[in-house]
């Protein structure tokens, strides 16, 4: 229980608890008086959570779910999407298990429905984020965890990385489905894609102060990686972007939502279906691999594509380079003219 209240011009603030000394303490303004309060009453909700046990009997993984929705993930920039995926998890059952009856085996079997429904990397995805939960639980928050139940949880194998190429005439119908689509940004959104090798939130977030257009550079502030870059653009890239930036009305070149945009880009795959069928399967990631991909065939090595790319690991790119193998054959060709002579 706690009370506040003004003597002589200040505010005393003091906080009950059974079992603990009462804690008080003077402050001149009320708001820090408050702000004390709140933060003596985790401190010792913390406390009597790490010597008593029975708390594990109180609480259920989903109060572990809200906090950690509420205290971390503001934080992070990902937060819309590990919002949804926590507000996903919140609906099954096991969420609604105390603490001291959740066990390994609960999200062992949560692990195999998942991968009857998604793909390995979601799952594993998944798998990490509650992982995180229960470790920030126990060394953060004090809860009397003996073990993090997700940590003795195998991960699933993931799949291969994806060697979906963009073929010329895909390409094509994408952009004839495009001028009969009412998204004006899509198209420029795709081409740049091709050009740069961007992801689609970094496309997204371009802003006029990010462009060097004289100089033929892009700054990307914000990516997945958390590191900052610069990234040269090529002619086509320079046109493109400098025409989005003729048509924007604000500081943003791209003024549409990342949902606004992807409901586009499944819109316009549909369009074009029509007379490329396989054009379905194409995600607007797999443009990023296509990027790459012809960076390698132009002959940039690892290390410049990698500083294009944004990769923190230049063997990431290895599953990116699945080149041609005639335009192999000429490169190996051409070298064996060239010391033959």
């Amino acid at each position: 229980m706690a009370s506040i209240r003004k003597r002589n011009d200040k505010w005393q603030a003091q906080v009950r608890r059974a079992g603990h000394t009462p804690i008080s303490k003077t402050f001149i303004n009320r708001a820090d008086a408050l702000r004390w309060i709140r933060q003596t009453e985790q401190e010792l909700d913390r406390s009597a959570l790490a010597y008593d046990p029975s708390a594990l009997q109180r609480m259920t993984v989903a109060d572990l779910l809200r906090r950690y929705a509420r205290d971390v993930t503001p934080g992070k920039r990902g937060q819309a999407s590990e919002a949804k995926r926590i507000e996903v998890f919140l609906r099954y059952d096991w969420a609604n298990l105390t603490l001291a009856r959740i066990t390994a085996q609960a999200f062992t079997r949560y692990r195999d429905k998942r991968l009857r429904e998604v793909e390995a990397g979601t799952v594993i995805r998944e798998l990490g984020l509650l992982r995180t939960v229960f470790e920030i639980a126990r060394r953060e928050w004090d809860i009397p965890l003996q073990t993090n139940p997700v940590a003795s949880v195998r991960k699933p194998k993931a799949a291969s990385g994806r060697s979906r190429r963009l073929h010329a005439d895909e390409f094509a119908a994408l952009l004839a489905a495009c001028a009969d689509g009412r998204t004006e940004w899509l198209e420029p959104g795709i081409k740049l894609a091709i050009e740069t090798g961007m992801r689609r939130g970094e496309l997204l977030n371009i802003r006029r102060a990010d462009l060097d257009l004289a100089n033929g550079l892009l700054s990307i502030p914000e990516t997945k990686t958390d590191i900052p870059r610069t990234i040269p653009l090529s002619e086509n890239a320079v046109v493109i972007l400098r025409s989005l930036m003729d048509a924007a009305t604000n500081d943003r070149l791209f003024p549409i939502s990342a949902n606004a945009f992807r409901l586009a880009w499944e819109r316009c795959k549909r369009r074009a279906a029509k007379d490329k069928p396989g054009i379905l399967d194409l995600r607007f990631h797999d443009l990023r691999h296509e990027a790459v991909s012809r960076f390698f065939e132009l002959g940039l090595n690892v290390p410049e594509v990698a500083a294009i790319s944004g990769h923190k690991d230049p063997r990431m790119l290895f599953r990116y380079t699945h080149l041609k193998p005639e335009d192999i054959v000429a490169k190996l060709r051409k070298a064996s003219q060239q010391v033959a002579a």
